[in-house]
């Protein structure tokens, strides 16, 4: 028997995995909000909208 390489599905397999990677990527590019004051944040809107 030949050796044959499936060129095709080597390059699928290969764009599938670099997709997965840039998802994994741009899903750990977004900060995690932490200890947010949501309190605090209302009255700084509330604060702008009064001096506008």
């Amino acid at each position: 028997m030949s050796v044959t390489r499936l060129k095709r599905k080597h390059r699928k397999n290969i764009a599938r995995a670099n997709n997965k990677q840039n998802i994994i990527k741009n899903l750990l590019r977004t900060p995690v909000l932490k200890n947010v004051d949501l309190e605090e944040l209302k009255s700084r809107f509330s604060a702008v909208a009064i001096t506008e």
